[in-house]
């Protein structure tokens, strides 16, 4: 067995220093994602092919960070270093991904498809880099923090998760980014990075005292190669969807969403079935509670996850907004949409401890459906901030609840392992979203893709009725 110091009795700034990772995690994905490579894909592809390039861009970036925190995760699981498990890994991680963030300021010089291509690979080794330190930063709390303290610690987490970071973004680095200042905003984030990983070096994290156990690689290979053909399924139906864009010229929008409907939730349902079956252990695609609750899941994070990717192009299009006030906008309702995620959280705990966690998750999906509605209908910025609370709201009881019936699904033994494979759905979201609806969006506009996210939310609803969990 793998031996680590027991936990020591925690000081009020231990909290801190546990969880100021995931502030620096949630900067640098809302930086980039949201505002920075969009930026930069539209100025190197330009208007007519912003999307599907974006989508592509996401992809690959988050098949490499479902497998890279795979691999990074048991290597620090086994480290030995003087140092302790985690803290080399967010030094090595966020040191080499601030250098290749900065880069990005002689990157904005570049022009065209050059411009991109170097994009495209700065920003996967981006992920990696991340992907490796958020590897190690998820370990602080099950390493250090008691048992009895590990309640306080998580919803300590939430907050240097979700609302802290998503308001600096809203109210200092967006607006240098509207304002052309696209240096300034760079560095900012790079600076707050490196303060972040500085004050997580106080961890008070000792080394293992025992030589571990044998790496085990067959789980992670399994993960590969369920990755492979998760991809294979999204690569496929997205040029499927292309092939149809481009035959099909005179359809209407709503032929073409409807095509970018049926391929999503293809990529779901196909998609997570596919990739479990090649899976070693052939009992988890037969536990079939947990394969719908993974669908469901993966139905709501393509609607969640690219909806906050995609905000800059809806507004640029929706309002015809000049780039600068279509970034403040973006910058400022992911933030607005946090701090509801808070406030409803609380709720979103006690109701599903009262009621039926199928039910909460139904309804959780029938709540996004309506705040992409708004979205898509509401005819002022008003209606986005309405918009951005209803989502919230979505969100944080689609959250809770998923996790309530995963305790009641999971085998507790196997855990971890079943936990990492509900990964897949939180990477594969996003790309499934990004690669298929963007191609989707060229054609036909991200007021149509928006539309398409809501339709996942309901694909999410009518899963969780396959999820025959026991009630709590």
């Amino acid at each position: 067995m793998e031996s680590v110091s027991s936990p020591k009795k925690l000081r009020w700034y231990d909290y801190l220093t546990v969880n100021i990772g995931w502030f620096s995690l949630t900067l640098r994905a809302n930086v980039l994602a949201g505002l920075i490579v969009p930026l930069l894909v539209q100025q190197f592809v330009g208007e007519a092919q912003k999307g599907s390039y974006y989508g592509t861009i996401r992809l690959w970036a988050l098949m490499v960070a479902l497998i890279s925190q795979a691999l990074m995760g048991l290597i620090s699981d086994r480290s030995r270093s003087k140092w302790g498990r985690r803290r080399p890994f967010i030094l090595m991680g966020t040191v080499l991904e601030v250098g290749i963030i900065a880069s990005m300021i002689l990157i904005s010089g570049m022009q065209d498809m050059r411009g991109y291509t170097v994009l495209f690979i700065a920003y996967l080794v981006s992920m990696f880099l991340s992907n490796t330190t958020q590897a190690a930063v998820q370990g602080f709390i099950p390493d250090v923090v008691p048992q009895e303290k590990r309640g306080l610690a998580s919803s300590i987490k939430v907050l240097f998760e979700v609302p802290l970071p998503l308001v600096l973004v809203g109210l200092v680095i967006t607006p240098l980014i509207s304002k052309g200042k696209l240096t300034e905003a760079i560095l900012a984030t790079c600076v707050t990075m490196l303060v972040c990983m500085g004050i997580s070096m106080f961890v008070r994290e000792e080394p293992q005292t025992t030589k571990p156990e044998p790496l085990n690689w067959k789980p992670f290979l399994s993960l590969l190669l369920m990755t492979g053909v998760f991809t294979l399924v999204i690569l496929g139906l997205g040029q499927v969807v292309k092939y149809s864009v481009n035959t099909f010229t005179t359809a209407s929008k709503l032929v073409f969403g409807g095509i970018g409907v049926v391929a999503m939730i293809l990529a779901v349902v196909a998609g997570i079935f596919a990739a479990l079956a090649v899976h070693f252990d052939r009992s988890i695609l037969n536990n079939k509670p947990f394969v719908w609750l993974v669908i469901c899941r993966l139905a709501a994070l393509v609607a969640i996850n690219n909806i906050s990717s995609f905000l800059l192009y809806f507004f640029m299009e929706k309002f015809a907004m000049p780039t600068n006030e279509a970034v403040k906008l973006a910058g400022f309702i992911p933030m607005v949409l946090g701090g509801f995620i808070i406030v409803f959280g609380l709720i979103a705990g006690w109701m599903c401890d009262k009621f039926d966690r199928r039910l909460m998750t139904t309804l959780s999906g029938v709540a996004g459906a309506a705040g992409v509605a708004i979205m898509v209908f509401g005819g002022s910025i008003t209606w986005m901030y309405v918009a951005a609370a209803v989502v919230g709201l979505a969100y944080a009881l689609f959250n809770t609840a998923t996790w309530a019936l995963s305790t009641d699904i999971i085998p507790q033994e196997r855990a971890g392992e079943f936990l990492g494979i509900q990964n897949l759905a939180g990477a594969g979201a996003g790309a499934i979203g990004a690669y298929i609806g963007g191609t989707i969006a060229d054609h036909s506009g991200y007021v149509l893709m928006m539309g398409m996210f809501g339709v996942m939310f309901l694909l999410a609803a009518v899963s969780s009725f396959m999820i025959k969990a026991k009630k709590a």
